[in-house]
């Protein structure tokens, strides 16, 4: 990549990275369900004048994939955040989306992938294995599966969004957006019915925490990651997201107090060495077989970076 995108690379990444920390810290007065349904609300906003309608036949696909991402996934990734207590083991665990979409790929769509492949997803899920006795994990193990299920529904969503067709980036997220506020508002009334209180006594930095996740990190971060697949292919992409944990790590033991131990950094270095494996191989074959066209780009937009 030339200089100017690797300036993009990096500010997507700082945008992604960042969300990390300032969701956290708007959970500590906006309870989770109601955190995303308010990060939806603000998205929308914006987003509802973009919204393309999907061509006959896809309402069905959308709307499962909207509910997988925008309420399953990011629902609980917000509550694995919120239990954790820590930024650095869900910003690594989250990962396990990759190897996740690559296992569903082979068995929903009959994607194929060879030996090498299969090694990184093996690697990459015993990773998550030593990941989760390090002690910092171990006092909140709840957090860690809630997060194995946020990373699942996100490689399932990703699975359902790879056969549409016409939708642009900012259209995805923006039905995205729009179908998953009620539900989740639904389930905020129900699982925390004190969350409305709790909102009108939410101070700044709880609203900017959920402003930066709706602005900085969908719009920004998204925006700028959709310049990069219309220029590149989307496997040349790739593998630098993967500084996107690495610096929420790092912005986790600066500012959040994280103090992850041996465990951990060998289980995320597990993690993150199978994800780069699995995307190094993608790039291969991308070299081998073409570069994405822009409608598989805005297909593969994982969309979703929590």
């Amino acid at each position: 990549m030339p200089p100017r995108d690797l300036v993009l690379v990096l500010l997507i990444c700082l945008a992604w990275a960042g969300n990390f920390l300032t969701s956290a810290y708007a959970l500590r007065e906006i309870p989770p369900l109601l955190c995303t349904a308010l990060r939806f609300a603000l998205l929308a906003l914006p987003l509802a004048f973009l919204l393309r309608r999907p061509a006959a036949g896809q309402w069905p696909r959308l709307i499962a994939a909207s509910l997988a991402v925008g309420v399953l996934h990011f629902g609980l990734s917000f509550i694995a955040l919120k239990l954790a207590g820590d930024l650095s083991s869900p910003a690594i665990v989250l990962q396990s989306y990759v190897p996740m979409t690559a296992l569903l790929g082979w068995a929903v769509l009959g994607e194929r992938f060879g030996w090498r492949t299969g090694l990184a997803i093996a690697v990459s899920f015993a990773g998550v294995l030593v990941l989760g006795f390090d002690p910092l994990v171990l006092d909140r193990p709840l957090s860690l599966l809630v997060m194995l299920a946020s990373a699942f529904f996100l490689a399932v969503g990703t699975v359902l969004m790879k056969p549409l067709r016409g939708l642009t980036v900012w259209s995805q997220q923006g039905w995205m957006a729009v179908l998953s506020i009620l539900p989740l508002l639904a389930l905020s009334l129900w699982w925390e019915p004190q969350g409305l209180e709790l909102v009108r006594m939410a101070g700044p930095l709880a609203w900017s925490g959920v402003a930066y996740s709706a602005f900085v990190s969908s719009l920004l971060g998204h925006g700028l990651y959709y310049v990069l697949v219309q220029r590149h292919p989307i496997a040349q992409v790739t593998p630098w997201l993967l500084l996107v944990p690495v610096l929420a790590v790092a912005l986790g033991v600066l500012v959040w107090g994280d103090r992850p131990g041996p465990r951990l950094l060998l289980g995320g270095a597990m993690v993150l060495g199978g994800v780069l494996i699995i995307a190094l191989r993608a790039l291969a074959r991308a070299r081998t077989g073409g570069t994405p066209t822009a409608p598989e780009a805005e297909r593969l937009d994982p969309g979703t970076r929590a």
